[in-house]
């Protein structure tokens, strides 16, 4: 058996392939935006050409995917009308109020996806209990579709008000819908999100109609190619939440795995940790369009219910909003700011020099790249600074040319304001980890965790470049950059599981719940996930359920997932989750309620996992990793490097990673393999564990 990951970000898509002969093949490409399947099919046609993919063997092919993502940032969606209930069509503008710089007059909340004239109101009510107030007017309902066909919208969401109590009326709707006019994508908000708060399921079943057509569009495309490459096994996606589904749930539900690439980096590192005995883990993925930071605690990723994209910072933590589109969907708390080598320098209006969000991406990319950019990036300032290869990088399958990477510098930035080539590359680089050191602090220490308890685990195709700069800045003393680390959350989506969410709006006091009502409610969607895992072909053995609750004080807006115990069902439960609750809440605003103050249950959760005997488990990968045929070339040589105004350029060891040996070298050194390098500055050491890992530490935090 042969398993394959491939994982789509917006400048490189990495493939790795491992088989029961232990051993790893990966391969890294530039990305193709117009069409993504592109860079797939062909990396996959030349691995299978170079003998390292069997179609034979391969039987479980695993896809982690940035269309969804891109869509929304680009805007290149569907176009969409809203039907919902009367008085709401605004809902989408009116929000939450809130922004991620308070005093910042000049933000802009990006635009509504649906236009004020495709949001059509219908005269309905159902009331918070289920219960028909208003009957549904049909006339209002045909006058709404009217004006949207006669709008040529392609996608219809359908969200009403209360519907997650009783949904009769959008199913009405959605019926009328599939018959007068079939051609229309539908999103219907209960089956998309039957949870409460209008806003948050309005905008989640809007994001849902918006890049519907266009992943379920990519997502057949690339089952026919690759079906007739000859692979003919089925592709499971990676969901926002960290484990995978079948592409039939991802074309009806795209929503869902908006942040798939960037969550299964965070389930690689969490494996990794696992694998190493280590438990407090800062993953840093650093590509070449985002950088994504992730919390993970006693050996498990940090989850969040609700985040935004789309904004300057797309994050599931409750501190920091306002900026994106709202998504209450399970996720991988993750940060990701638009922070990667890709990333382009700029002086604003006020002479300031920035980097980012915007990118290079991989058409034209860098200026270095040979492919007609200009424009600084990251990746440009690097090779300046000579931390990157002046020649090439991806085993010399990507030529560089430093004098095109030292004119975008000098011409866009370093003329500009005065600055000599090598010092306007330092502030490229200096104020990039500066922005990523905002991505750590957003998983850490504003959810009350100090980020010097935690071991920062890097990887990205650019990670591992700016990996220990970015820990000194956040205190943090100790860096692990493990093998193949440009592929690995590609290598996370193989250790991934299949898995569905449910959940279901369950609001009452703690003091007022039924623990018999909570069970049968619970029990109904552990039914429905059993027989739905059972249907995908796995054995009861193979299924795990793990239950949550959303709780909060009374009056508040946001609140915090809380795993339930295992084995409890009666009384003992409420007082565990009571307790669980007030501590977590602690932990992540400093402070908890007076004693005797009620607490909430407002939604409950269920996560259902298919557990395959075949799957690799992160023992096995981890291990076939260390049987990766060695580079015949391995590098002993010196570069002249740049490391700022204390050190100047120095002349810096550069070794292959298959050279370095598990003695501890002192920085400064550089570290280069197939798909990423690694730099490590001066007063800092780096070596070679028993696993391959690279380990680099710091003689002061």
């Amino acid at each position: 058996m042969q398993s394959i990951g491939f994982d789509v970000g917006g400048t490189f898509t990495d493939i790795v392939a491992v088989g029961n002969n232990g051993r790893l093949a990966v391969r890294k490409i530039l990305s193709t935006p117009v069409d993504y399947s592109d860079a797939i099919c062909s990396g996959i046609a030349e691995m299978i050409k170079n003998g390292q993919v069997s179609t034979q063997d391969a039987r479980h092919l695993v896809h982690g995917a940035t269309v969804a993502t891109n869509t929304v940032i680009t805007r290149t969606g569907a176009k969409v009308g809203l039907i919902t209930t009367e008085g709401f069509r605004d809902v989408l503008e009116i929000g939450r109020l809130r922004y991620p710089r308070l005093y910042d007059m000049a933000f802009e909340k990006p635009l509504p996806l649906v236009p004020r004239y495709l949001r059509m109101g219908v005269t309905e009510r159902v009331d918070y209990r289920g219960n028909v107030v208003t009957e549904l007017d049909w006339t209002n309902v045909k006058t709404a579709v009217n004006h949207l066909l006669e709008h040529n919208v392609q996608s219809i969401a359908i969200c009403l008000l209360n519907s997650y109590a009783n949904p009769i009326h959008e199913q009405l709707i959605a019926d009328y819908l599939s018959t007068f006019a079939p051609q229309i994508t539908l999103s219907v908000s209960y089956q998309v999100l039957p949870e409460i708060k209008e806003y948050e399921r309005t905008s989640t079943t809007v994001i849902n109609a918006y890049i519907k057509p266009v992943v379920a569009r990519y997502i057949s495309n690339l089952e026919k190619r690759l079906d007739g490459m000859g692979l003919d096994a089925p592709i499971t996606v990676m969901q926002s939440s960290g484990g995978t589904v079948r592409t039939a749930f991802v074309k009806e539900r795209p929503v869902y795995a908006i942040e798939s690439g960037p969550a299964a980096g965070a389930v690689g590192a969490a494996a990794l940790g696992r694998h190493l005995g280590i438990d407090n883990i800062i993953a840093f993925d650093m590509g070449g369009t985002t950088a994504k930071t992730c919390l993970i605690e006693n050996g498990i990723p940090r989850l969040a219910s609700e985040y935004e994209v789309g904004g300057e910072l797309n994050i599931g933590h409750r501190l920091l909003r306002g900026g994106g589109y709202v998504l209450r969907v399970p996720a991988i708390d993750l940060a990701e700011i638009g922070a990667g080598g890709g990333s382009i320098a700029w002086i604003d209006r006020g002479g300031v020099l920035r980097v980012g969000p915007q990118s290079a991406g991989a058409d034209p990319g860098p200026a270095c790249y040979q492919r007609g950019g200009t424009a600084a990036t990251v990746t440009d300032a690097n090779v300046v600074l000579g931390y990157l290869n002046p020649e090439y990088l991806v085993g010399g399958a990507l030529k560089i040319d430093r004098n095109l990477a030292m004119r975008a510098v000098s011409d866009t930035i370093g003329d500009p304001l005065g600055l000599s080539a090598e010092d306007a590359a330092l502030g490229i680089h200096t104020i990039v980890n500066s922005t990523m050191v905002r991505a750590v602090r957003a998983v850490s220490s504003e959810i009350g965790r100090d980020p010097g308890d935690f071991v920062l685990f890097a990887f990205g195709g650019s990670g591992p470049v700016h990996a220990a700069t970015l820990a000194r800045e956040a205190s943090m003393a100790n860096i692990i950059v493990p093998p193949s680390p440009g592929v690995f959350s590609a290598i996370g989506l193989l250790l991934s599981t299949v898995e569905h969410q449910y959940v279901q709006t369950f609001w009452r006091d703690l003091t007022k719940v039924d623990t018999e009502q909570l069970e049968n409610t619970f029990g109904g969607m552990e039914e429905e996930a059993t027989q739905t895992l059972l249907g995908e072909g796995f054995d009861k053995h193979q299924i795990k359920l793990d239950r949550f609750v959303d709780m909060r004080y009374p009056g508040q807006t946001s609140e915090i997932l809380v795993a339930m115990p295992g084995a409890r069902r009666d009384d003992s439960l409420l007082i565990t989750l009571e307790n669980t609750f007030h501590l977590e809440h602690e932990n992540s605003y400093g402070y908890r309620s007076l004693e005797g103050e009620s607490v909430e249950i407002v939604n409950v959760r269920l996560r259902a996992r298919g557990l395959s005997d075949e799957a690799f488990s992160p023992d096995d990968l981890f291990q076939a990793e260390q049987q990766r045929v060695k580079p015949v070339e391995a590098i002993h040589t010196n570069r002249h490097t740049y490391f700022g105004n204390d050190h100047g350029w120095l002349d810096t060891p550069v070794y292959s990673r298959t050279n370095l040996e598990s003695s501890p070298i002192t920085g400064p050194l550089i570290i280069e393999e197939y798909d990423a390098t690694i730099v490590v500055p001066p007063e800092a050491t780096a070596h070679v564990d028993a696993a391959n890992n690279v380990r680099i530490t710091f003689e002061t935090p």
